[in-house]
């Protein structure tokens, strides 16, 4: 998820580390934090990979800045993880949004549908966060307010996304 938003963010336009993680805390960090620990790792990784160019810059005040770019290797490499995400990445609710913030870099619109396809299939199968014999247990059958309200958020949650869901990929699979 980390590199996928490094990717995403630096396919919008060159950024430096600072600039780079303050977009990635506005995309999740209220939910998974980005720490220095593992972002200036990950950015790394991604450079010595080929993915990302550094340059050098005068900073604001008196330190010199890296400017972070991404290449074509990142490019393609962006666009393969987005055509082709992770398990988690369709069925994790923060980690899906991430593939939804930068999908619109896919440009084939039939492999954008697909990507949203995959999350719907998902949504559509029968599931909770309790069970009961193996069955799912539904809002008003745990007998238990607070397990009730989070059911019911869940439930009218996944039916907003799911429709809209659909309509997306209604969309995208418009000739022209």
């Amino acid at each position: 998820m980390l590199e996928l938003s490094i990717l995403g963010f630096l396919a919008e336009q060159p950024l430096h580390g600072y600039e780079l993680k303050e977009r990635i805390k506005a995309l999740s960090g209220h939910v998974r934090p980005v720490s220095d620990g593992a972002l200036y790792p990950a950015i790394t990784r991604l450079v010595t990979a080929g993915k990302l160019d550094q340059r050098t810059e005068p900073g604001a005040s008196a330190a010199p800045r890296r400017i972070l770019s991404l290449t074509d290797t990142g490019r393609a490499d962006l666009l393969e993880r987005l055509r082709s995400p992770k398990q988690a990445e369709i069925t994790d609710h923060v980690r899906f949004n991430t593939v939804l913030a930068f999908l619109r870099h896919l440009p084939d619109r039939r492999e954008q549908a697909a990507v949203l396809r995959r999350r719907l299939d998902f949504l559509e199968t029968p599931s909770s966060f309790f069970y009961d014999g193996g069955k799912p247990v539904r809002a008003e059958d745990g007998g238990d307010l607070f397990r009730e309200g989070m059911l019911r958020v869940a439930r009218a949650t996944g039916r907003a996304e799911r429709a809209w869901l659909r309509e997306a990929i209604d969309l995208l699979e418009q000739p022209g």
